[in-house]
């Protein structure tokens, strides 16, 4: 099933200046001081687009980023080093990751960073920490599988323990415990009271934005038409859209969101058409683990409110649909190895491109002959047996 709403889209609220150009050079200067960073690669796929009667689809790959099979990393690390920075009183312009980690060793070792994730989220703190020689704590939502939690543990220092909450209590959990050892709270979604640290996260993502950007117009593409991006509380795809905004603001492209359809809750805001954030209505049971979030980021959610064209409640089998799918292109088009979260708006996007039934949401989004198309696998196989249940089947998507 998948289901659409059209965004009313209230303005005047949304600050997308921390995500133009010269914030993201900053970003990314700090990025280029990490280990093990390089560009993810884009694939272009020709041969699908042609197939589809489009003019183009691009997929920016983040499987690759730091090693550590998921985006995610690159809002940790930003945070953490701001973070850090802000602690020990170091000019965040002027310090570089490698200078903060050999001149303040001793101060470092005692900070203890800590976090709730689905996954992702805690593989990136877990390395930055570790990078710097800080502690990390983890704590994951029941139904984690345990190769994420074993990944944080590998990628790092983390302690990881899986609780038996869902993830918003999980968070709660989480900054309460902050609060009473005295540790550093790096969580990846905003609510009033706690924004700045979510901020630099999210202001973390754009490194992958101008990265694409660059790596189109190397290619000969100027702008993309549309933007498929997946959201759990929305700050991925709110820092995508404000980069998108700063770059290519006039017009902006189709900004469209997908989501579980059990963990729904940009969708729901949009459906509410209020302009404020309102929680998923969902059972919060669904495969898209990196998106099983009921609750708004508000940093995000205003950001979305004022850009995004339209919002997508998809069910499981979207997602698996687009994991297969970016498994076995048709054709000279590169493979990409996506998760659950990763490869749900390919499948979003294939089924609107090929279902006769959802010829009222295509048209609505303005897919047409001249569309390029520009979506973000966010992910790789961060759930190994699943991915291999999917994508090894008897069926190639057709």
């Amino acid at each position: 099933m998948i289901r659409m709403q059209k965004n009313r889209r209230f303005g005047g609220a949304a600050d997308i200046a921390p995500f133009a150009r010269a914030e993201a050079d900053r970003v990314r200067r700090v990025h280029a001081g990490m280990p093990g960073y390089r560009p993810t690669p884009l694939a272009a796929w020709d041969g699908y687009a042609g197939e589809k009667g489009i003019a183009g689809l691009f997929i920016k790959d983040e499987s690759p980023r730091f090693g550590l099979n998921a985006f995610k990393g690159l809002g940790g690390s930003y945070a953490i080093f701001r973070m850090l920075c802000r602690r020990l009183g170091l000019d965040p312009e002027t310090t570089t990751p490698e200078t903060l980690r050999r001149d303040h060793g001793p101060e470092l070792a005692g900070l203890t960073f800590v976090t709730t994730t689905d996954g992702n989220h805690g593989r990136g703190v877990s390395w930055a920490a570790a990078y710097y020689g800080c502690a990390s704590y983890v704590f994951m939502p029941k139904g984690s599988v345990e190769a994420r939690a074993q990944a944080i543990r590998d990628a790092g220092n983390a302690v990881v323990t899986i609780t038996d909450l869902a993830y918003d209590p999980c968070v709660e959990y989480t900054a309460a415990l902050a609060e009473e050892k005295g540790w550093l709270l790096v969580q990846d979604t905003a609510w009033e009271g706690y924004e700045e640290p979510p901020l630099w996260i999210m202001m973390g993502y754009t490194t992958m934005v101008y990265e694409a950007a660059e790596q189109l117009a190397a290619l000969g593409i100027c702008r993309p038409t549309h933007i498929f991006l997946q959201a759990g509380v929305g700050a991925m795809a709110g820092a995508v859209t404000a980069a998108a905004a700063n770059l290519w603001g006039d017009p902006l492209p189709v900004i469209a969101i997908a989501e579980p359809e059990e963990a729904a809750c940009i969708y729901e805001s949009v459906r509410r058409n209020d302009g404020a954030p309102h929680p998923a209505e969902g059972s919060g049971v669904t495969v898209m683990a990196g998106l099983n979030c009921a609750v708004p980021c508000t940093i995000g959610w205003e950001i979305l409110r004022t850009y995004a064209a339209s919002a997508f409640a998809c069910d499981d089998g979207v997602a698996e649909a687009g994991m297969a799918r970016l498994a076995r292109p048709v054709g000279e088009d590169r493979p990409v190895v996506s998760g659950e979260s990763g490869a749900v708006t390919m499948g979003l996007l294939d089924r609107l491109l090929t279902d006769p039934a959802l010829a009222a949401e295509k048209a609505a989004l303005g897919l047409s002959a001249d569309s390029v198309v520009l979506l973000f696998s966010t992910e790789g196989d961060t759930d190994p047996d699943n991915y291999r249940r999917v994508t090894e089947g008897p069926q190639t998507p057709a």
